[in-house]
This record gives C-alpha cells, structure tokens and sequence, in this order.
C-alpha cells in the first residue's frame, strides 16, 4: 500500500479551482472548514431550506443551491448521506458535469455500487478520512491530522490523484498518512467494520452487558460504569498502542479474563455472523436494502433509532454524565454549529 505525507502533496493544485461542497453535515462542514483553513476557495451547496444552511452562513460560507453551485465550481464533493446522494446527483448535478471536472466523495458506497455513474470524461476521486467529521475537524484545529484514503475511479485528466493528494493534505489528514487504495477496498471495509465491530458490534455488546448486570440484579449505574462509561477508557489506550498496549495497562486479573473468556463471546457462531454480513455487503445486497429503506420513507430506520435512545442505558448515562460537567467542555459535536 502507497502511503503518502504532507511532503508528498502539492496544495497549489487546488487554489486555483473554485470548489463546492455538497452537505454541511459531520463531513462536510469538517472539510469545508480546513480547506478554507488552508487557503481553497470553498462554498456550501445546499438544497433550499436546508437546516445546514443558516449554520454554514453563520460559519462565513458561502452558500448555494446545488444546481448552480455545481455549475460554477471544478471540483464537486458529494458529502450528503448516502441514501440521498444518487437522488441529488440525478436532479441537481448530474447536468453540471462538464468534461475535465472532479466529482469526489468520501466514501465509495454510491460510485462502487453504482448508485452513481458518472460521465466517463469526468474525474471521480475519494479522500475518506478515517474518523468521524467532528474528529477531523478537531484534530485539524489542534495541529494534528486524521489519516486519509484516497482513490481513482476516473482519471481522464491523468492528475486525479495528485488532486485528491492535496484534499487530503489540506484537511490535515497528511500530518497523520495518506494511505491509497481503491473504491471497493475502501467501501466494502467500511461497511463491514460498521455493522459488526464499531457500531453494530461495539453498540450491542455494551447493551448486552448492561442488561445482564441490571437483570441479575446489580444497580443501573454500576452496569453503566462497568459496560459502557469504561469503554473510552480502554478504546483510548488501544488508540494509542494497540491491543497489547491496553493489556500493559489494565490488571493482571483484567487481563487474564480478557484473554480466557474474550473467545467465549466472540467465538465461532460470532465469526459466522461476521463472514454472512461481508458476504450480504459484497454482493450489494445491504446497499439495496439502504436505498430501498430510504425510499420507502425509512419507517423501519426511524423505529429503531427511537428505541435505541429511549433503552434504559441512555437515560441513566445522561443522569451519570450531568454529574461530570467537564464532558460538556470542547465537546465534539455542537449540534448548533454542525
């Protein structure tokens, strides 16, 4: 795998080209922002009435609608969700594509499952940051980085990656690594990592262990303590030296079950689970069941997400983190500025 630094990125490729971001959300205003930060000609494009928009013109953006946003600008980045991509793209973007423009995102579900195809003379790059959009901004802030990857899809104008390079140097994630890879690769990892180990599998599992303390009878704030508050605590010690590095720190005692029990969890059944969700992931059948879901007005999406914030733990965890006001300081998301 190429890796690539600040070093290896030329950012005046960019400063000539007027650029629009499509979305303001966790990405999207993370990029605008450390690409104004490092000197790009950046507007938002934004259909009218969006919530983004008075947040992204409080912020010194300029701000369009797509259609004409698009029009205007060279390099066009897709960060609106996926499920609505390839409608806006279809009504908004698709007849701005001028031969020699730059059509990026970052993240290769719409162009890999060709929910998006866009014109064979039109470049199509990736710069996926590998972390959340609050993340990149904040890690940008401090002077440091989120890595990145990028990717070809199109290249008829034979600098695409050397373009995507100096996207993702100006975001900050070339203080960090520029890893390059492909839209497959990096489409289909990040699904799977999704569903069954960050979010699906992480999320389950502290669940799980809350519900078995409270059900054998153990106070709702111990189970939260114990199977969901600790989790930062060992997730920032893997962050900063690996598996290994959380095993130095922990007990003896903490170790030695980790190491004997951990398989009893996430033993064969559980690696099964995970082969069938990769498998559903690379024959698209997740994308098309997202799309359809989407299209369907997301009735089966919206129910459990509401049952996901009215679980139990999320209403003794709020009580338990007003006891610690210091999380509310420099917090990561700000959902009154994006």
């Amino acid at each position: 795998m190429n890796i690539y630094y600040d070093k290896d990125a030329d950012l005046s490729l960019l400063k000539g080209k007027k650029i629009a971001i499509v979305g303001y959300g966790s990405q999207g205003h993370a990029h605008a922002l450390n690409l104004r930060d490092s000197g790009m000609n950046v507007r938002i494009a934004l259909k009218k009435g969006s919530n983004s928009w008075e947040k992204a013109e409080k912020a010194g953006f300029v701000v369009q609608e797509v259609g004409p946003a698009t029009a205007e600008c060279d390099i066009i980045m897709i960060l609106t969700p996926d499920e609505v991509a390839s409608e806006m793209y279809e009504s908004d973007i698709k007849q701005n594509l001028k031969p020699g423009k730059y059509l990026a995102c970052a993240h290769g579900f719409n162009i890999h499952f060709k929910k998006i195809v866009p014109p064979a003379d039109v470049n199509v790059f990736m710069v996926a940051p590998k972390g959340p959009g609050h993340l990149v901004r904040s890690e940008f802030e401090k002077g440091q980085g989120v890595p990145c990857l990028i990717a070809i899809a199109q290249d008829p104008s034979g600098d695409s990656k050397k373009i995507a390079l100096a996207w993702a140097s100006a975001i900050g994630g070339g203080r960090a690594a520029i890893l390059e890879t492909n839209f497959r690769e990096e489409t289909e990892t990040d699904l799977f990592g999704e569903q069954s180990v960050l979010c699906g599998g992480l999320t389950e599992l502290m669940r799980a262990g809350y519900e078995t303390l409270v059900e054998a009878g153990y106070s709702p704030e111990m189970a939260y303590f114990e199977c969901i508050h600790e989790m930062k605590l060992i997730v920032d010690l893997v962050y900063e030296g690996g598996i290994t590095n959380m095993r130095y720190s922990i007990s003896n005692t903490a170790e030695y079950g980790d190491m004997t029990r951990g398989k009893r969890l996430i033993g064969k059944e559980s690696r099964e689970a995970m082969k069938k969700i990769l498998a559903d992931i690379q024959a698209g059948k997740f994308a098309d069941e997202w799309i359809g879901e989407h299209r369907a007005g997301s009735p089966n999406f919206r129910k459990l997400r509401e049952e996901g914030a009215n679980h139990p733990a999320e209403k003794i965890g709020a009580h338990l983190r007003g006891m610690m006001p210091w999380l509310q300081r420099n917090k990561l998301v700000d959902k009154t500025r994006n």
